[in-house]
């Protein structure tokens, strides 16, 4: 299950498309794509693989519905994203992860950028189904962020249900929900500077200072999509962007 794209110029072309991956592709003043899969989710043994390249372009990407991962014996389910950015925006929005109890998972992300592109992502994981908390049995994530052909940022880490439930009762808070956003601005420094005037201290640097990681949360998946929302309009007012509607309420 695989899809690879590329915008030149911003003109849209698809390289692959193997089902039951699918997609939606809308040009209403900027290029927008839904990525779809046609199955219920990813189960173990599945290896879902998105490659995107832009160059001198700009696009916004989204997945249609949340992600969901089914329970698993001992086989992961692997999703595989690739990005690479040439003088380019890339603003990617991802739909919750929904863990399903015993579920296993693998994540590869790679983003690589040259120093005059952009990149806004974020990554949802939910609590898992309505009557679940936090059940999964793995999550892995494997995250490169790569900038002018050096090595940034590295996020390599093994987490379970159980870990973050055992977090929730060491600090005495109640169940909340979590996002990672990954941003890269013309100007990060201002950037950090409005997202603190606006309460969001959560944020900071990596460690040359050429991109901002952060961790977005809230009591319910409503309330902390409509942060994310925010700091996404303040990324794309940091670039002269009006609001972008996803089309999803």
């Amino acid at each position: 299950m695989s899809i690879k794209l590329e915008f030149f110029n911003d003109n849209f072309r698809l390289l692959k498309l193997k089902l039951p991956t699918r997609y939606y592709y809308f040009n209403y003043n900027e290029n927008y794509i839904k990525f779809l899969s046609i199955g219920e989710g990813i189960f173990p043994e599945d290896k879902l693989q998105t490659k995107i390249s832009l160059r001198d372009s700009n696009a916004i990407f989204t997945t249609e519905s949340a992600t969901k991962v089914y329970p698993s014996s001992d086989k992961f389910g692997i999703n595989s994203i690739d990005i690479t950015l040439k003088n380019s925006n890339c603003e990617f929005i991802n739909d919750e992860l929904i863990l399903y109890e015993n579920s296993k998972l693998i994540q590869f992300l790679k983003i690589k950028v040259d120093k005059e592109s952009t990149f806004f992502y974020v990554d949802i994981l939910s609590s898992g189904r309505s009557f679940e908390s936090f059940d999964f049995a793995s999550m892995k994530m494997r995250n490169r962020f790569i900038i002018d052909l050096k090595l940034e940022y590295f996020e390599n880490f093994e987490v379970n249900g159980n870990e973050i439930k055992e977090y929730f009762n060491r600090h005495d808070i109640e169940k909340m929900i979590f996002s990672k956003v990954y941003i890269k601005t013309k100007n990060n420094d201002d950037f950090l500077n409005t997202l603190s005037s606006k309460g969001y201290t959560s944020f900071s640097y990596t460690k040359s200072k050429k991109m901002l990681i952060g961790v977005v949360s809230g009591a319910n998946m409503s309330k902390m999509k409509q942060k994310i929302d925010k700091v996404w309009e303040l990324y794309r007012e940091s670039l002269n962007k009006k609001e972008f509607n996803l089309g999803k309420q």
